[in-house]
């Protein structure tokens, strides 16, 4: 994955509501974030399935930042 990719993954984690990226089992989650991303820019399918592998090796670490920003709201 190019380093513009990673910035825009990592940009729409950041900006989204905590409580969403918790709450979403990880199919769903997986969904919901190329979702936004491709509302932002065409993705191919190349980048579409890079994306998908790579947020599912990601999910812990996500779910973790949320969790965090949510711990910081309390």
């Amino acid at each position: 994955m190019s380093p513009s990719m990673l910035r825009q993954l990592w940009s729409v984690v950041e900006t989204s509501q905590s409580q969403l990226l918790l709450n979403l089992d990880d199919g769903s989650l997986v969904q919901w974030l190329l979702k936004q991303l491709k509302t932002q820019r065409s993705l191919d399918h190349d980048e579409a399935n890079a994306y998908t592998h790579y947020i599912h090796s990601k999910l812990p670490l996500i779910r973790d930042l949320a969790g965090s920003r949510t711990m910081l709201h309390l």
